[in-house]
């Protein structure tokens, strides 16, 4: 299976008030391990940057000044995702602003339109995941690292293509936890066993089948024998039952 862990970044938070992407980073994954491939992507958004978003990623006016556009970039930027499930954290976020920015670029093109992502995408929200396993717990990715125990001490600031290979790792550990802790349960039992072994004791497995014990009956002298016992503990009890006279 081809996935591609996605992550944008932005001007603003609503594509209606014009807000445009800035960034896009994606690092492809087949069959649950990463290829190497990366989609890395800055974009000339055409409008003023605000301060306040430059604190959170970074990237200001100048940074950007001459990049694409983003229909420049749009015909590479989908022969990377087409047909792959986009794992997202936050879909609904990143997916509006690409087909957002789908949308803008079919009207300077010409030929097929690109486009909308859901139509020729599977998209898993990793943070609708995050949810369901963790419900009223922190789910942000930095919250998810220090869960999963994954460093990203290097993450000063928001960027696309890092918080992608972050976002990879993060969802390797949440779909392959019940694997690692049937692994972890084996290595236990192996090293108790070898513990014991160590201190000269031996563990060893029965495996008893149905019907397999055998019956052994008493003989004839043994029969008389336990009779003769029985008696002479019923006639004990009659004497120390009977009241003196």
């Amino acid at each position: 299976m081809r996935q591609v862990i996605l992550d944008t970044e932005t001007t603003g938070i609503e594509t209606r008030d014009g807000h445009r992407m800035v960034e896009i980073g994606a690092v492809e994954m087949i069959n649950r391990r990463l290829t190497g491939r990366t989609y890395h992507q800055y974009i000339n958004p055409e409008r003023h940057i605000d301060a306040e978003v430059v604190a959170v990623h970074g990237i200001d006016d100048a940074k950007v000044a001459n990049e694409p556009v983003f229909s420049q970039i749009a015909d590479e930027f989908w022969a990377f995702i087409e047909g792959a499930e986009l794992v997202i954290h936050n879909a609904p976020f990143d997916v509006g602003f690409i087909d957002h920015e789908l949308n803008l670029a079919n009207q300077r093109r010409q030929g097929p339109a690109l486009g909308p992502v859901r139509d020729h995408c599977r998209v898993l929200d990793t943070l609708t995941m995050a949810r369901q396993m963790h419900p009223g717990q922190r789910n942000s990715l930095d919250a998810l690292c220090k869960r999963y125990d994954i460093d990203n001490g290097h993450r000063v600031l928001h960027g696309a293509l890092l918080d992608a290979e972050i976002l990879a790792d993060v969802y390797l550990a949440m779909t392959g936890g019940q694997t690692a802790l049937s692994l972890d349960a084996e290595a236990s039992a192996e090293r108790k066993e070898s513990s014991a072994a160590s201190e000269g004791l031996s563990i060893q497995r029965l495996s008893l089948k149905p019907g397999a014990l055998k019956v052994v009956r008493p003989t004839e002298e043994e029969e008389a024998a336990h009779a003769a016992k029985c008696q002479a503990h019923s006639l004990h009890w009659l004497e120390s039952a009977t009241p003196n006279a």
